[in-house]
């Protein structure tokens, strides 16, 4: 077991802000993440691109991090709350440990923790989303970081939130035929918030920065895609139909990269005990939860960007150390009303809620249609009858479209809240407590 004064657990750029400044703050601090290095899904090391200016912030954040001293361990995932807290506000986290020798479940035990686990795509079921060749758009994008090839390839970018010009931009940088970006909401939702941005010149900026870099590529409002088509059965994506709600055409394309909102990873938050409110972690002015010693930072309290993360995670790092700042506490309002300005500017039209006929796949994981769905009470009742989201993603991919579609919302979290191999769970017994092989005990009889 390793003991820590602060244990971060994600290391996007929310994670790195708050370790570093708690580390430097005189604290001693591990910062955990499931991928090999820092970084998260936004600043996610990969092949160098034409354009190496973009991680210029992210180069400066990583740098701070390595001076600050905290220790950095990758490959680790958080699976369980593996203790209650106790009086004294010490707590454990479990995570898996994966390298060349194989899983291991190891032990963290922390005077406070900071949770910083992000957030995750939303997808919308139309017919052919699932067909090869229709991706996520963060996720596309963090597979040509990865080295996917794009060059040549058509790409249609659709869905909604600046995330999609983002992205786009990206794939042209690493020589993608971007043809163009079809968004959802409406020029007259967009016009207010694009007025309130005045107050804002970085964001103003940033993205015409964006619009510049996809320079002939049209910028589609009140579009949005109702299906995706291939030559044949099991064949690649061919074409894309898009709809402006008078019409509808097919665009031919390569790739699709799709993506309506963002959905905060707040299941560890929920296992540990914190109090949610509209879907999000609860925190105060200094990022604290509603238990003691726990923080949380970033997308899951609050879907806000690259910004908000940053002055979230130095200000629990700071409030770990008993240090406050209100000028970042001010910047941190800010950047919450934004983040309310935002939502209320790429509001989901109703129509992307009836794209789904009752033959289009909801459950990737376990091939559930949406019409298998109908005449069920309830996210329980349609688990145990349809197996839907009883899979390897645990509901991560279908669950939010469900809730989205049907209103449905899981009813609990239960351990682990990943997957996680039985003989990771074999720990040797002088390396237990009574609780902890009760505990074990436990996942075990869940696993299998």
């Amino acid at each position: 077991m390793t003991q820590t004064q602060v244990l971060v657990v994600g290391a996007g750029p929310a994670g790195i802000a708050a370790a570093a400044a708690a580390a430097e703050q005189g604290c001693e601090v591990v910062l955990l993440d499931d991928n090999a290095g820092p970084g998260g899904q936004i600043w996610r090391a990969g092949v160098p691109e034409a354009k190496s200016g973009e991680y210029a912030a992210r180069d400066r954040a990583l740098a701070r991090l390595q001076r600050s001293g905290a220790t950095i361990l990758g490959g680790h995932r958080v699976f369980d709350a593996h203790a209650r807290l106790a009086p004294d506000g010490a707590g454990t986290l479990l995570a898996l440990r994966q390298d060349r020798t194989g899983a291991t479940a190891v032990r963290f035990a922390y005077q406070h923790a900071i949770l910083a686990t992000g957030a995750r795509e939303r997808f919308l079921p139309f017919p052919g989303w699932t067909l090869p060749g229709v991706f996520g758009a963060g996720g596309l994008q963090a597979l040509v970081k990865g080295g996917f090839a794009v060059e040549g390839k058509r790409v249609l970018v659709a869905g909604t939130g600046p995330l999609l010009l983002a992205v786009a931009a990206h794939l042209k940088a690493y020589g993608a035929h971007v043809i163009a970006v079809a968004e959802q909401a409406s020029l007259a939702q967009l016009a207010p918030f694009a007025a309130s941005l005045w107050s804002n010149p970085a964001k103003i900026w940033q993205g015409l920065g964006y619009r510049a870099a996809l320079a002939g590529a049209p910028y589609r409002t009140g579009c949005w895609p109702v299906a995706a088509t291939a030559a044949g059965e099991g064949s690649f994506l061919e074409s894309v139909t898009l709809s402006d709600g008078k019409r509808t055409w097919q665009e031919p394309c390569d790739l699709l990269a799709c993506g309506f909102h963002l959905v905060p990873n707040t299941e560890l938050a929920v296992l540990m005990g914190c109090e949610l409110a509209g879907g999000f972690v609860k925190v105060d002015r200094q990022q604290r939860t509603s238990l003691p010693g726990v923080f949380c930072v970033g997308e899951p309290t609050g879907i806000a960007g690259l910004e908000a993360a940053l002055v979230q995670g130095e200000i629990a790092g700071l409030a770990c150390a008993g240090q406050a700042s209100k000028a970042l506490e001010k910047q941190a309002a800010a950047e919450r009303a934004f983040a309310s300005r935002l939502e209320r500017a790429f509001a989901l039209r109703p129509e992307l809620l009836k794209l789904a006929s009752a033959n289009t796949i909801i459950c990737r994981c376990e091939d559930v249609p949406f019409g298998s769905l109908a005449g069920h009470s309830g996210w329980t009742d349609a688990k145990l009858q349809t197996r839907c989201g009883m899979g390897p993603c645990q509901g991560r991919v279908c669950g939010p479209a469900v809730e989205a579609l049907l209103g449905w919302t899981p009813v609990s979290v239960r351990p682990p809240i990943f997957p996680v191999p039985l003989s990771a769970l074999c720990l040797s017994d002088d390396s237990l407590t009574a609780d902890d092989e009760l505990k074990q005990s436990e996942l075990l009889k869940e696993n299998a």
